[in-house]
């Protein structure tokens, strides 16, 4: 079991905090709002109404003992830094932020988050992959570079093996799974001599671009 702290309980922070919890992890939401934080008071092991933005707070609640705190203040760049920069000087192991804007990204990786994340942004760009394509069945961005797609085979691939289809030269893509048709696990270890078949599902990681370029062939 790990201990997390999450801090602002809108949608999003409601969200994890409640998912850890459920998961079997000792969870402190926190948050300036009474009704906010008596939402989830029955769903997560502490459930406190304060100002992260006073280290007096944080220090009174224990956080540096915590293992991660998750900074969900997104749409306040002000406060999302001070409570962030605030975690970092109590000495947080890992602190985990909520940005709406890359700028906002760039302010907190500054004073020192470990890890920046974009909700809204990551889920508008699974559900886009989802609708352009019947082909494309998930997609994950790792960075604003670099994704992993979960997808169908194209066509042009049927009958032929990852090393006849010289993936990564022609297509700068890297095959790190294949599911066969009717098969529920994936083979996370396809040799150059894994056959594609007409019903098989690959999993590709490459620059978002390239990836992206699978589901028009």
């Amino acid at each position: 079991m790990k201990t997390f702290v999450v801090i602002g309980l809108g949608r999003f922070g409601s969200a994890v905090a409640m998912e850890l919890s459920a998961l079997g992890h000792e969870v402190l939401a926190l948050d300036d709002s009474e009704e906010n934080v008596e939402k989830v008071a029955d769903k997560v092991t502490h459930a406190v109404t304060g100002d992260a933005r006073d280290p007096a707070v944080l220090r009174a609640l224990g956080v540096r003992n915590y293992d991660c705190a998750i900074v969900a203040v997104g749409v306040d760049v002000g406060a999302s830094a001070l409570v962030t920069l605030n975690l970092k000087e109590l000495g947080v192991r890992q602190v985990i932020c909520k940005a709406q804007s890359h700028v906002h990204r760039k302010v907190l990786e500054k004073i020192g988050a470990d890890r920046v994340v974009f909700p809204e942004h990551e889920m508008g760009v699974k559900l886009a992959q989802g609708l352009s394509s019947s082909n494309v069945l998930n997609f994950i961005e790792l960075s604003d570079d670099f994704g992993i797609v979960e997808t169908a085979i194209p066509r042009e691939w049927q009958g032929k093996t990852i090393l006849e289809l010289n993936v990564r030269a022609k297509y700068k893509v890297n095959i790190i799974a294949v599911r066969k048709k009717g098969m529920e696990e994936f083979n996370v270890t396809p040799g150059p001599d894994t056959r594609m078949e007409a019903g098989d599902t690959v999993v590709a990681l490459g620059r978002t671009e390239d990836v992206n370029r699978l589901q028009d062939l």
